[in-house]
């Protein structure tokens, strides 16, 4: 499915239609250019999920834990130099859990991913706001 996306008002709008499609345990894995909007695109979904608090990107931590009602583990894999970090980190207890997880720069870890995960791929547009979605995996269409 590709949306065109013209403004951040539109991000937000495709973060709530897609956390609403959401099931426990589901995995989003992300991708773009840097600056893109995978961040901003993930601060928009943790509060369609109903977490309130403060999402930033865990680009150093390589993981934050968001706990509210539906528990979000939000990676960013960016700095990740060897798949073995994620063995340490013990990234299966992450991903085969009943929580969201949601990983950025997915495509560094691709080997590690579940078949059955989503993937967002957000890619920059003509303007300084659009951004084009390129989302696959989701189990139904969005309503935006």
């Amino acid at each position: 499915m590709k949306i065109l996306c013209e403004n951040e008002k539109k991000t937000k709008a495709i973060a709530n239609s897609i956390a609403k499609a959401l099931k426990p345990g589901a995995i989003l894995c992300l991708d773009g250019d840097l600056g893109a909007g995978k961040t901003t695109f993930t601060q928009y979904l943790c509060k369609a999920l109903g977490y309130q608090g403060y999402v930033n990107s865990p680009s150093y931590s390589i993981v934050n834990e968001y706990d509210h009602q539906i528990k979000i583990n939000h990676f960013d894999v960016y700095r990740i130099y060897s798949i073995e970090e994620l063995y340490e980190i013990g990234y299966e207890e992450y991903f085969f859990s009943d929580a969201i997880t949601i990983i950025e720069w997915a495509s560094k870890i691709k080997e590690l991913i579940p078949k059955d995960s989503i993937w967002i791929t957000i890619e920059l547009g003509e303007t300084i706001e659009e951004r084009i979605f390129y989302i696959e995996g989701l189990s139904r269409d969005i309503e935006l």
